[in-house]
């Protein structure tokens, strides 16, 4: 074999060894490289059976600071509890239980701030606005609020810290089936958060409402809205109006934003500016809602122009008037004459008297 022949074949070789040396280099860096442990983020303090959680270093730098006065701490559903849990948070609590069961979940209070807060906890009743809006009812719970017990009602929170609060939803043995819509409401520095608790209790439910005191007027109708059931409904509104010549208004089924709750009754208007001023008319509401729900109520109103009428009532008057005064005036001027005919009068009875005193003298 030549030697140039063997010169290639040895270049070949080395280049051949070198990058297998590379390859084997490669791997042996790739296998090196591990990632670095991750820190553990929950700590438990057993005495208070309360998670307290550190917010990762990372995330604190890159949210903005926080001043100690700016009451940015905030109250949440922990992800993964409950009844039905979700990964990615939950924006309230739901639980469902028979009665006499015990229900737990946990609670965040997360505090990004710079200085501790002490965050005090408890349950509460909600309730409807008399316009439909949720709300809590005031003064001490006697339902849902007054079945939950925290592990601990006052949480001391450290700088940017997320503490996780179990609690436990008691529900009575006699508690009767369907919804109970409590909050629990975190006080801390003046400042109020809440969060939703969706409580279900098992059993038979049942979904019915009733519309009642219809009233059309001044542009706009008024009317109630009863939950005669045991589940809270979200209700849907279909209105109709009838007059003398056919209908005057039909609008089709629309979601009204109201969550009614069991038992509660509101008050909510209907625009209607575009009524006749003279008509009869008929209006009939319907409301229906899920599972059923099911209310009717009509009423019937005489829509006249009032103040029209007044203007025309008044003009008549004051031509009825002018004609009084102007046969008044005509009559006195056409009876300038008879005055005298009274003198003419009392001639006749005075000679009448005369000649009956000649006669008495004869």
């Amino acid at each position: 074999m030549s030697r140039q022949a063997r010169t290639s074949r040895t270049t070949r070789t080395t280049r051949t060894t070198r990058t297998t040396r590379t390859t084997r280099t490669t791997r042996t860096t790739s296998t090196k490289i591990q990632e670095p442990p991750m820190p553990s983020l929950l700590s438990a303090v057993r005495a208070l059976t309360v998670a307290v959680v550190l917010l990762g270093t990372g995330a604190a730098q890159s949210a903005p600071v926080f001043a100690d006065d700016s009451g940015a701490w905030s109250l949440a559903p922990s992800a993964g509890g409950g009844t039905r849990p979700a990964k990615d948070g939950r924006p309230y609590f739901y639980v469902e239980g028979t009665p006499g069961s015990v229900l737990e979940d946990t609670v965040t209070v997360t505090n990004p701030g710079s200085r501790p807060r002490t965050v005090e906890l408890s349950g509460a009743d909600a309730d409807n606005t008399r316009d439909g809006a949720f709300s809590l009812e005031r003064g001490g719970p006697t339902d849902t609020g007054s079945w939950i017990t925290f592990a601990e009602r006052k949480v001391k929170v450290p700088p940017r810290t997320r503490a996780e609060v179990p609690f436990s939803v008691s529900v009575p043995e006699g508690a009767v089936p369907g919804d109970h819509p409590g909050a629990i409401v975190a006080r801390e520095g003046g400042r109020d958060a809440g969060v939703r608790v969706h409580l279900r209790v098992s059993g038979p439910t049942l979904s019915a409402l009733t519309v009642e005191h219809v009233k059309p007027r001044d542009g706009r109708i008024s009317y109630d809205v009863v939950n005669r059931g045991n589940t809270v409904l979200t209700p849907r509104l279909k209105v109709h109006a009838e007059g003398v010549f056919g209908p005057l208004l039909d609008r089709g089924p629309r979601t009204l934003p109201v969550e009614l709750l069991p038992g509660r009754r509101v008050t909510l208007t209907e625009p209607w500016t575009d009524a006749p001023a003279l008509d009869s008319v008929e209006v009939t509401l319907t409301v229906t809602a899920s599972g059923g729900a099911h209310g009717t109520a009509s009423a019937s109103v005489r829509l006249v122009p009032w103040g029209a009428v007044a203007g025309v009532g008044a003009g008549v008057l004051g031509l009825a008037a002018a004609g009084v005064w102007f046969v008044r005036r005509r009559s006195g001027a056409a009876g300038g004459l008879p005055p005298d005919e009274p003198e003419q009068g009392g001639t006749e009875l005075e000679l009448a008297g005369a000649g009956t005193g000649r006669g008495e003298q004869l």
